[in-house]
């Protein structure tokens, strides 16, 4: 891919001789925009991106701005030069005989028939469509002439102009949230840090009054949803009475301005409906788990203890984020490349369709010297799209699954590697004989050293089988995508089966995984052996499993909903400038929701980094409990190396703890 790969293509727009537009120290470094002879040819948006309409593509500075057809342009051309300088522009490079006749020009291509006001998308020249009293006009015209004699209706050019409007109306939408973000970058920077300040301080805070502070996430998370209610109700309530308010979504369909849904007491309800199941679920869960929450929030006591001893494992997630940065920036550059990999292919166009040749691909350099042109006159070889024949071509779709999975392997390895490294740190805590005098100068970069050393073959190996998986779920995914329109009921069910099968096995593996990460920072022993250790241990003990596996990853994701949630609504009130003391500072955006949702998902997102500290710590420590209790029995001899808090929350009856 590096050595065949040029992303210019991608960057740049290429015109009918195969060069790029608006690429430096070439003749067409000026001329940025793509512009095409005959638009009517094109039967969509689609193939102009993709470079495949039938019709000679130029280079140009800009695009046309008025109407004007070769037959005028030519007729005045001798008392009206301007009008030719100006239409000459979006001829072929150096043609400048405006006395050669219309017929030869038309046929060789080397002028189009006719320019339309256009705008540039995409480095492309557009039409400039637009609607004038409900009625699609170009220029506020509805006719114009094709110069070949005919007067045609704005509508001949539907087909494209539906397509071209829904883009140009995607555009619209992107353009605004791109606004959105460039005002409101600094205070989404703003709203993420202090996510991370309350993240981080949770988690210091959990150091000493763990029990407390998980009783507030708990009530925290059921008050931000509750206001959420009482919000969308009272929007709802709001705007009764309100003319237009009582319509349905379905009455007005899909709008590019999402706040017209804000308008609708059917939105507010909707919302106010998802809240309330949302708010049932985690009071039920609260109340029929209670018991097993309380056993929880005990073993977090002792996972914050933990952190608290080695502080450095919170700022870890930074590491593996970096490194997953560095694996998604490889796999993309690289995939840019495969995609840009091609050879320019040129094809015969021919203005008669009877041509035999049409279609067929040519070499521009002995064209001119073959039959095709006597044939088949005005016939021209022209660019037509990148590939090739060869073996690498032929393969390049395998290539790409290829890159995408050794993307899929070295994400999965950075993540077995942060699991390792901070299990092997924990597991040093748990085993210390006295806490903290025992627990090593530096256990995080020691844990990190040994998993680098020691344990790569082991982590690679996990993440190789995890890849695989992930890897068939991807083709199924796209082979679900490539015959949705073909395939019957029983390849639907079929492939709903596998995917779901699939799926399962992704999170069985991921369990699997985690707790043979831990076996093998406390053992130092190979994926496969601890693999099986650390399965048959939880399944000699899968009541406990049962008991604190999801009930703590309950506890912590009400956490992260907990700062999420409450960033998320501080936000909201800032940037609907609902604040009074920062009313002013608020920027004017388009929609308010961008901002918004960036910061709740970022939010949400950091708090997940931190807290995944906390879950890591609580698995280890749990993994060598159970551990502790079988190679031990609490006596002189063989004494436990857990706390006597510890083994309260989910040990024996009879406890002789390990003194120094």
């Amino acid at each position: 891919a590096w050595v065949h790969g040029d992303p210019r293509k991608v960057i740049y727009p290429t015109d009918s001789y195969g060069q790029f537009c608006g690429q430096k120290d070439t003749p067409n470094e000026n001329k940025t925009i793509l512009f095409y002879f005959n638009i009517l040819k094109c039967a969509s948006p689609i193939v102009l991106i993709n470079l495949q309409c039938p019709t000679t593509q130029l280079c140009v500075s800009k695009c046309p701005d008025r109407f004007a057809t070769y037959i005028d342009v030519q007729a005045s051309y001798r008392y009206k030069p301007d009008q030719w300088n100006y239409f000459k522009q979006f001829c072929k490079p150096g043609f400048n005989n405006p006395r050669k006749s219309v017929t030869q020009v038309l046929r060789d291509e080397d002028c189009p028939s006719m320019i339309i006001p256009s705008r540039p998308f995409l480095k492309r020249c557009f039409p400039d469509f637009s609607t004038k009293n409900g009625v699609l006009t170009v220029a506020n015209q509805t006719t114009f002439r094709d110069g070949r004699g005919k007067t045609r209706n704005v509508t001949d050019l539907r087909e494209a102009a539906n397509g071209i409007n829904n883009v140009l109306d995607a555009r619209s939408v992107g353009m605004k949230i791109f606004e959105d973000y460039a005002i409101s970058w600094y205070w989404i920077l703003i709203g993420l840090f202090i996510a991370m300040i309350v993240s981080l301080l949770f988690l210091v805070l959990l150091r000493f009054k763990a029990g407390v502070l998980f009783w507030i996430f708990i009530f925290g998370v059921i008050g931000i949803i509750g206001y959420g209610i009482w919000h969308c109700y009272w929007e709802y309530d709001h705007l009764k009475g309100i003319p237009g308010s009582d319509l349905t979504v379905y009455d007005i369909g899909f709008q590019t301005d999402f706040r017209v849904y804000l308008q609708l007491r059917q939105t507010w309800l909707a919302f106010m409906i998802i809240l309330c199941a949302v708010e049932v679920i985690i009071i039920l869960m609260l109340i029929f788990l209670r018991n097993r929450i309380r056993i929880a929030i005990a073993l977090l006591k002792e996972g914050s203890r933990a952190i608290g001893y080695i502080m450095s494992t919170l700022f870890y997630p930074i590491v593996t984020f970096v490194l997953i940065a560095i694996c998604i920036s490889y796999w993309a550059v690289t995939a840019v490349f495969l995609a840009t990999s091609g050879e320019p292919v040129y094809k015969v166009m021919a203005n008669q369709t009877l041509c035999k040749y049409a279609n067929l691909t040519c070499d521009p350099e002995t064209f001119n010297k073959t039959n095709v042109t006597k044939l088949c006159p005005g016939a021209q070889c022209t660019f037509a799209f990148y590939g090739g024949e060869s073996l690498y071509h032929k393969y390049i779709f395998i290539f790409q699954l290829a890159n995408a999975f050794v993307f899929l392997w070295l994400v999965n390895f950075a993540i077995a590697l942060g699991q390792c490294t901070l299990a092997g740190a924990f597991a040093s805590y748990y085993w210390a004989s006295r806490k903290p005098a025992d627990i090593p100068l530096w256990p995080l970069f020691s844990s990190f050293g040994r998993a680098i050393r020691y344990h790569t073959g082991s982590l690679a190996f996990g993440a190789l089988i995890l890849a695989v998986v992930q890897l068939i779920r991807v083709i199924l995914e796209y082979l679900d995508h490539k015959l949705k329109g073909t395939q019957n009921s029983f390849t639907r069910f079929l492939l709903c089966c596998l995917k779901c099968c699939f799926w399962c096995l992704e999170k069985f593996l991921k369990f699997i995984n985690r707790n043979a990460y831990i076996m093998i920072a406390i053992y130092g022993k190979n994926f496969c052996t601890s693999a099986k250790e650390a399965f048959f241990l939880l399944m000699r003990n899968v009541v406990r499993v049962a008991v604190l596996d999801k009930v703590t990853d309950f506890l912590l994701f009400l956490g992260k909903i907990l700062v999420a949630g409450g960033v998320g609504v501080l936000a909201f009130f800032f940037f609907t400038q609902r604040i009074p003391v920062f009313a002013q500072e608020a920027p004017t955006l388009n929609y308010y929701w961008v901002p918004l949702l960036t910061v709740i998902i970022g939010s949400y997102l950091v708090a997940h980094g931190f807290f995944s500290v906390y879950a890591m710590c609580v698995d280890t420590l749990f993994l060598c409990f159970c551990e502790d209790l079988e190679r031990n029995d609490g006596s002189t001899a063989k004494p436990y190396f857990m706390s006597a808090s510890l083994h309260r929350i989910l040990g024996k009856k009879e406890l002789s703890p390990k003194k120094a």
